[in-house]
């Protein structure tokens, strides 16, 4: 006991008493009472963002705005009235698009300013920091403000603007197919890489695309004609190939599960069940692919080739497209978690579908008008929550089968041949 009070008072003595331990005895003093410059308090910007609401609304959301509605559509990619559907949208659905007041009764950033800031970020692919001068908000929140509206806009829209084609889609598209020539496809099918700046080191070697050499994430897609996107699969490693991504793709689910809308036509007098999508030389001669021929002979097939390169652009049109008006998607992606990449991306495509579905009649087209989809109930698909009935394997197998029957894909590619060719025929005599 002793030995331990005489350790204690030397303890005092030298710390108190000692002036060479003067500095020790500063430090100590300012972080008890807050003094030194390791609790220098944060530094607070006021941003006025009532005026910055304000001059939102008096640039374009006024009856007499500043910018017209042609400015307004090429800042944002969209229609005036889409892009208040979708504020009101996600304000009813998310509190957090609500205009909320602190405590001392000031009010926060409006539903506007918030989707305006999520929206500049996604059409120009711009940082963070760049929307805070126009819509006054801060680089975190403009982070958690584009995160929220990407998931929302996926929540909300997904069922409508990214489902799969129900019978009457399938109809509107075997017509379509058959309009150009093409009885039975339903789109065409490509992938794209997004690359992406920071992919974490341990993850580079899985995600280098070999011939672009940087990490990229793939995205396949199955577009139609007037560039609706009806599949969109993302997410799978840079490093692999459009057959590897096809393995894992649930492109083929419902076929096999006995769930897809049934499809007949009839080519060159033989009668066909499974529907194609036109593809490039790389995907596996199944009949549910209509590739080009890379060495054709002869007039018929030299017209074929011709016929199927040019419609199959449809699908690289529908990335231009979407590169275009999400420039976020075509620079390199800056965020570090694949999953809030997969939410930017399907939210991206379910915009651009949007955008679509309300410009749709002023494409010009050479088949005639192009079809609606608006085949739902108060703007949404109603889902079916019962539990599906699982198809028996014997008929997994079967439909299996039939998707990678390569006679059936040859025979389908000569009597497309022999159709084009009578198609073109047609077509210069009328």
């Amino acid at each position: 006991m002793d030995n331990n009070s005489n350790v204690s008072k030397e303890f005092v003595r030298e710390f108190f008493f000692d002036d060479s331990l003067e500095e020790r005895r500063l430090n100590l003093f300012n972080q008890l009472y807050g003094e030194g410059t390791s609790s220098t308090p944060r530094r607070t910007i006021y941003r006025n963002r009532e005026a910055g609401h304000e001059r939102l609304m008096r640039d374009y959301f006024v009856e007499n705005s500043v910018y017209t509605l042609e400015t307004f559509r090429r800042r944002f990619r969209m229609g005036r009235h889409i892009f208040l559907r979708i504020v009101e949208a996600l304000s009813n659905f998310d509190p957090y698009f609500q205009q909320r007041a602190d405590a001392l009764g000031r009010k926060g950033l409006s539903p506007l300013q918030k989707c305006t800031a999520a929206m500049r970020m996604l059409a120009y692919g711009v940082s963070a920091d760049v929307v805070d001068d126009y819509v006054r908000i801060g680089e975190s929140t403009a982070i958690e403000c584009l995160k929220k509206f990407v998931t929302d806009v996926v929540l909300v829209f997904e069922s409508e603007y990214l489902r799969k084609p129900n019978l009457n889609d399938v109809q509107r598209l075997l017509q379509m197919g058959d309009a150009r020539g093409f009885p039975g496809m339903l789109g065409s099918i490509d992938c794209m890489h997004w690359q992406w700046k920071n992919c974490p080191k341990a993850w580079k070697g899985m995600f280098m695309s070999g011939h672009k050499g940087i990490p990229t994430l793939l995205l396949e897609v199955v577009a139609s004609s007037d560039l609706w996107i009806w599949h969109a699969f993302f997410g799978v490693a840079g490093s692999n190939n459009d057959i590897n991504v096809l393995d894992r793709s649930p492109l083929f689910d419902e076929v096999l599960e006995g769930r897809a809308p049934e499809i007949n036509y009839t080519v060159n007098g033989n009668n066909y069940n499974l529907g194609y999508y036109l593809a490039d030389g790389i995907y596996p001669e199944w009949p549910t692919f209509v590739k080009t021929i890379s060495r054709p002979q002869g007039e018929k097939r030299k017209l074929f080739s011709k016929y199927q390169e040019g419609q199959r652009k449809d699908v690289e049109r529908a990335f231009g497209v979407l590169q275009s008006r999400f420039a976020i998607v075509r620079g390199p992606a800056r965020f570090w978690d694949k999953g809030d990449l997969a939410k930017i991306m399907r939210a991206c495509i379910i915009l651009h579908n949007m955008i679509v579905e309300d410009e749709r009649d002023t494409y010009a087209t050479p088949f005639g008008p192009l079809p609606s989809y608006d085949d739902t109930t108060n703007g949404l698909t109603q889902p079916d929550l019962g539990e599906e009935p699982l198809a028996p394997y014997e008929n997994y197998i079967e439909k299996n089968i039939q998707i990678r029957d390569r006679q059936k894909y040859r025979q389908l590619q000569t009597d497309l041949v022999e159709h084009i060719s009578q198609f073109y025929n047609v077509c210069q005599n009328v």
